[in-house]
Formats: C-alpha cells, structure tokens, sequence
C-alpha cells in the first residue's frame, strides 16, 4: 500500500490566532489522535497534498519530534473563501485496535449483461468497513463477470474477507440497465 511522508513539527500554541498565524506562513495544522495521546501539529500545505488530492486508500507516516506515527486519513476542512486546505485530522493505526475506513472499490471482469449491449452503472465508489490496521488495503476488489443485464450486485455480494461492511447490506453497487437502442429492439420484436 503506497504510504505518505509528512514532516510535522509540535504546535506549542492552540487556538484560533495561533491557528491563523500558521495557515498564514503555509502551514497547516493537524490533530493525530486515536493512540495514547492526542497530538496537535503543523506542517506545510504542500506536504499533506498527495493524501487529500486523490481517490486512493492511502496511508501516513507523520514524524512529530522524531516519533512516527502511522495514520490513515479521517477528516479534512477548507477554507470556505480561499478552498485552501485549513485543518487535518488523522487517525492513528494501533496494532490491536479496529478501525473504521472507507475503502474505494475496484471493479473487475465484463459483465454478461454488457456484452448483452447492456450500459453498466456504478452506484457507489467506496465501501466504509470496520477492520484491523493489518488488514487495511488499497481498494476492495469487485467482480462484474456475473451481472445480467438489469441485475444489479449489492453491498451484501461483496466477498471482503476480514472487514465488517458498515454500509447497509441491500444497497446497489452496480447495475447493468438497458439501453435504448435494446428497448427499441425489444420493443420491435414484440410487435411482429
């Protein structure tokens, strides 16, 4: 799993002003938690950007007075004028202690129904599981071979081994739906 270095450094100070101040010099403060202790810190915007700015699962290893600390990405707030990232909240992966992710999905194979000249639609991009931290990967895979045309694979049809799925267990994933071009077909074949 591709894994992100971040170079923070211990705020002294908490607060709004101290805040601002920091965001002003292009820093950004962040808050690890989750671990023993809770620990506020800063560092610049530029270094949090491969973790916020993409779709993957990702994780961080923030070094905070010489001490790593590995985390996975929890909360982020923008500024409501600039869009400038203004805080990061990141949870720590404690060997023996569950934690909850979302994990994007990953779609594989040629559904039947496509090939049938059917259009697939996916419904949802990212499953939120509950599990250890060595258990913790990239994307959850997602086979499409067995879909029929106005089939549809649910949350419950996805074999993810060692996570407990948080999302409800009848939502559709994906689906295969008929196309016009095929309605007219159909619709033409009736007819005769």
């Amino acid at each position: 799993m591709k894994t992100i270095t971040i170079e923070g450094h211990l705020r002294t100070e908490n607060g709004k002003k101290a805040a601002r101040q920091l965001r002003s010099q292009g820093l950004v403060p962040g808050v690890i938690y989750g671990g023993s202790a809770e620990i506020n810190f800063h560092a610049p915007a530029s270094s949090f950007k491969p973790l916020v700015y993409t779709q993957d699962f990702q994780l961080a290893e923030v070094t905070v007075n010489g001490k790593t600390h590995k985390c996975i990405l929890k909360d982020l707030q923008f500024d409501k004028v600039t869009d400038l990232l203004a805080h990061v909240d990141l949870l720590e992966l404690v060997e023996d202690k569950k934690v909850i992710a979302t994990i994007p999905l990953k779609f594989t194979g040629t559904s039947a129904g496509v090939k049938a000249g059917g259009k697939l639609v996916t419904k949802m991009k990212a499953l939120k599981v509950k599990t250890l931290p060595k258990y913790l990967k990239e994307s959850i895979e997602v086979d499409l071979t067995p879909l029929e045309l106005n089939g549809n694979i649910r949350v419950e049809d996805v074999k993810a081994e060692h996570y407990e799925v948080m999302n409800s267990p009848r939502i559709p994933i994906a689906s295969v739906v008929m196309t016009r071009q095929l309605k007219q077909e159909e619709a033409k074949e009736e007819k005769k």
